[in-house]
């Protein structure tokens, strides 16, 4: 086990062989390869963070939005997900950026961008949507109100 001190979390232990690699850094984060996939508990099934190990201050907040928006089916380039190794046999992870304001009615997640993890080879990459109906800030609240009013225009915030 190895050990990192971290902003948010304190000093964490993590195995070696639980990291992914983002060969070429996330967006805005170039220098930073080394992620640790955490979660609160293992019960936990929507939200996760993504903490650097190669600096300990920076954390994202992640979100699986298949629990709220089940339909959510972002296409991808082939030549996008080569890089995480073959994609055929093992099933890849698809997570959100979210970001989560001190009033939390204002919780927005990225459904442009997602971040792939290919947990067979340990690799991840944040990768762009071609299907352009998703919103770079969806607002969670506002479309969780819309489904129960019978709405699921995911494409609708900006």
């Amino acid at each position: 086990m190895q050990k990192l001190v971290t902003r948010h979390f304190g000093e964490i232990e993590y195995d070696p062989a639980r990291v992914i690699t983002f060969p070429h850094g996330i967006p805005g984060f170039p220098n930073n390869h080394r992620y640790l996939l955490m979660s609160e508990n293992d019960d936990e099934d929507t939200y996760f963070w993504l903490q650097s190990l190669d600096d300990g201050n920076i954390a994202f907040t992640l979100m699986n939005v298949y629990k709220f928006l089940p339909d959510y089916d972002p296409k991808v380039d082939k030549e996008e997900l080569e890089e995480l190794g073959d994609v055929t046999e093992s099933p890849l992870e698809v997570f959100n950026i979210a970001v989560i304001p001190e009033y939390v009615r204002q919780m927005r997640v990225n459904l442009r961008a997602p971040i792939v993890i290919n947990n067979k080879t340990g690799l991840g990459k944040q990768v762009i949507c071609t299907n352009d109906d998703y919103p770079i800030r969806c607002m969670i609240f506002e479309e969780l109100e819309r489904k129960k009013k019978g709405s699921s225009n995911a494409g609708t915030n900006t």
